[in-house]
């Protein structure tokens, strides 16, 4: 865990200078005053952290980590097999898949990142989801995934059969005010027996790591190989200076780690929509954090995030592409 832990204690800033530049052209442009004020915020956030006074949307780019679950693999937790994450990684890397077809839309690239595909973590129920070594196996796959993207926007996205389980037991295990049964929902819409099977696996797994209290150690212990690469991917765009756009209940999971560690962890991110999880509502409330969108999505795949890509590009071309009064009226 040392580079993210390491990590985590010396999170660049952003650019403060830059974003207040463009909030001050936001306030001139020529439209009444907060008209759009929501979209300047994105534009405001953006320029913070790309570092200009000059925002832009023009190199997007998803990064979408797949995984297998012991847990899905050893109890029906989800209304699909397993075999399922191995074809919709065949799907992603032939550009056949839903992410594929709304980053054509918006042009953007989708690299998809093999995490443990046919290498399933370990059944939470009865034990560490994995060991120190694979858990630092994939933080520098979520690092390095990063680290070789030419982007100025970073689309986080999943996908792994039996994932809501195990960010289900994240959540709870990161939150214990509220019982584990709060934080399950359908998933991908499992029936009233699939349900109670997901609500008893979480619970178990809640029960046996009682004790454990650091946040990414309970990762480790009820997470899964996508969750890791994709926490290891935030911070690793933090200390790029690239801003996220994260997705649905699964990527907040593993976003949310990072919160408890350090409020200010996420500070680069904006969040793209609420799912119809119900503990993805819970999350964003412990979070503070407002979705861009809420419309009952429920895909994954980074399909949410990608869909405010447009709301992004938007946001920036509303002040940088738009005279201010001044310079319209000279």
């Amino acid at each position: 865990m040392s580079w993210l832990s390491d990590a985590l204690t010396s999170l660049p800033d952003g650019n403060e200078a830059a974003a207040q530049s463009v909030r001050g052209r936001a306030e001139e442009v020529l439209r009444p005053l907060g008209a759009l004020a929501r979209l300047d915020d994105l534009a405001v956030h953006l320029a913070r952290w790309q570092g200009t006074t000059a925002p832009t949307v023009t190199r997007p780019a998803a990064l979408i980590f797949a995984a297998d679950h012991g847990v899905a693999r050893d109890s029906a937790v989800s209304a699909y097999p397993v075999e399922v994450t191995a074809a919709m990684l065949e799907a992603f890397r032939a550009q056949r898949s839903t992410i594929n077809a709304f980053a054509r839309v918006v042009g953007a690239q989708v690299h998809a990142v093999d995490v443990g595909v046919g290498r399933p973590t370990a059944d939470i129920r009865t034990a560490s989801a994995m060991d120190h070594e694979r858990f630092a196996a994939c933080v520098k796959a979520g690092r390095s995934a990063v680290e070789a993207l030419d982007a100025d926007v970073l689309v986080l996205g999943e996908m792994g059969i039996g994932n809501t389980t195990v960010a289900a037991a994240v959540s709870a295990s990161l939150f214990r005010d509220l019982p584990p049964s709060a934080w399950v929902g359908r998933g991908t819409g499992v029936d009233d027996d699939g349900l109670a099977r997901k609500v008893d696996a979480v619970t178990i797994a809640v029960a046996r790591i009682s004790s454990v209290t650091d946040p990414l150690d309970v990762l480790r212990e009820v997470g899964g190989a996508e969750l890791v690469a994709m926490a290891a991917a935030i911070v690793a765009a933090r200390r790029r200076h690239l801003p996220v756009v994260l997705d649905g209940f699964v990527v907040t999971a593993a976003a949310a780690v990072l919160w408890v560690v350090r409020p200010d962890a996420l500070d680069h991110c904006v969040v793209a929509h609420c799912s119809a999880e119900g503990g993805h509502r819970k999350l964003l409330e412990r979070l503070g954090r407002q979705p861009l969108l809420d419309l009952g999505l429920r895909l994954g795949e980074g399909s949410g995030a990608m869909a405010v890509v447009p709301l992004l590009a938007m946001a920036c071309a509303g002040v940088t592409e738009v005279p201010t009064f001044g310079e319209w009226f000279g």
